[in-house]
């Protein structure tokens, strides 16, 4: 009998969709949750008044699917940087991760934050990586302690270093977690954002297992699951033997599939991928 992992889609494969009708159609392809990128939802995401917060939880229980968490954080409003030298917009830029922090915990419990958000982090302004990682890390403490508080658990996203210069490596990002020592800061792994990973995609996983809280499965050059060659039976198979208990979350980058052709063959991508591990 295979390992039973829960699948999620990141919505913003449905952009320009009806919440509802998108809702219906990841239910529909077989997932059970849904992951939300904010911009999807309006312009300032965190302008959402309680009343459409609370309709949109319901939508989602509504059509038999969980609330995951939030990814592309820093998308919308634009003009936003949390590593930039220039104090009042980092501070603004914290203060929106803090507001998301609200809207994740409004949505539902116990959600994640997946901050990739490469161009909003990278180093600016004169400064350089060291300099803009320690800009970055100090957010990440002080957005911790709000999200301990709100139940919210706020990831660390490694990139590759083509996207940019701060936490470039599965290693580094574990490295700040335990560094931080917060409850609420993890870290995930993403299968596209592995790409310039020097070790097997699985070992590291192996390594890092204890602090993974979330995974992104995609292919190697951004298609969705099945559209390419990436293998991820070791992943799964090493996720399957520590009773991983988080959501495997297909994030494709190439829309140009259409919506439901991606969710349909992406779940059925990897239903065929997990039938065949040896447990």
């Amino acid at each position: 009998m295979s390992f039973q992992f829960r699948h999620a889609i990141c919505n913003e494969v449905y952009k320009g969709w009806d919440f509802r009708e998108a809702c219906q159609s990841i239910r529909r392809a077989g997932y059970t949750g849904i992951e939300i990128a904010p911009f999807t939802l309006a312009e300032d995401p965190c302008t959402l008044t309680p009343g459409q917060r609370r309709e949109c939880k319901a939508i989602m229980a509504e059509e038999g699917l969980e609330f995951v968490g939030l990814h592309w954080l820093m998308v919308s409003p634009a003009g936003l940087h949390v590593t930039t030298p220039e104090h009042s917009l980092r501070a603004r830029s914290w203060a929106h991760i803090h507001d998301l922090i609200d809207l994740c915990a409004d949505l539902g419990e116990g959600g994640v934050m997946i901050f990739g958000s490469p161009k909003q982090r990278t180093s600016v302004g004169g400064i350089g990586p060291a300099e803009a990682t320690k800009h970055y890390v100090d957010g990440m403490t002080t957005s911790g302690y709000w999200a301990e508080q709100r139940g919210v658990t706020l990831l660390i996203e490694a990139l590759p270093p083509a996207d940019t210069d701060v936490v470039t490596s599965l290693d580094e990002a574990a490295r700040w977690v335990e560094q931080i020592a917060s409850p609420a800061v993890k870290t995930m792994f993403d299968s596209h954002n592995a790409i310039q990973e020097t070790e097997p995609h699985a070992e590291l996983v192996k390594r890092h297992f204890p602090l993974i809280r979330h995974v992104h499965v995609n292919e190697l050059d951004g298609k969705h699951p099945g559209r390419g060659d990436y293998d991820f039976k070791p992943v799964l198979s090493e996720l399957a033997a520590r009773g991983y208990q988080g959501w495997i979350s297909m994030e494709a980058f190439d829309f140009s599939f259409g919506a439901e052709t991606i969710a349909n063959e992406s779940i059925r991508h990897m239903e065929t991928q997990i039938a065949t591990l040896a447990l």
